[in-house]
């Protein structure tokens, strides 16, 4: 069993104003003590996650704990709980083929990368607050 996580839940994490930081919080502790096995994301995610950071919270040191959180930082003794998968170029075709199969979900190409990673993967669950995911990947965090 695995698990993707994705940009929604690093974010609300750790974002204590963020609407869902409490789903959020669980999940990442559920997470962490094994409920779905393996757990990973992307360098992609990544990206997306201190991104995102910033800009909703406008606080750097927010985006330094989201990259941390996902990172690790071993002067601080924080461990890395998550296995960070890169997206190669056959994972790049694969998810610009899905960017353009589903337009209707309006999925980001980020997103399309995640899916992709998943299916080659053999990934089980997704962890999101994103409803665009639902039909193509089993996800947690509804």
């Amino acid at each position: 069993m695995s698990v993707f996580i994705d940009t929604g839940v690093f974010v609300a994490y750790v974002n204590r104003s963020d609407e869902r930081h409490g789903d959020a919080t669980s999940l990442l502790e559920s997470i962490m003590k094994d409920e779905y096995g393996a757990p990973f994301t992307s360098d992609y995610v990544f990206d997306e996650v201190v991104t995102v950071a910033l800009r909703r919270t406008k606080r750097l040191a927010k985006a330094h704990e989201a990259g941390t959180l996902i990172l690790g930082d071993e002067k601080k003794k924080i461990l890395r709980f998550v296995s960070i998968l890169q997206v190669t170029r056959d994972v790049f075709d694969d998810a610009w083929n899905l960017f353009q199969h589903y337009p209707e979900k309006r999925l980001s190409f980020t997103d399309c990368t995640s899916i992709s990673l998943m299916h080659k993967r053999s990934i089980d669950y997704i962890a999101s607050f994103d409803a665009s995911f639902d039909g193509i990947v089993t996800r947690l965090g509804q």
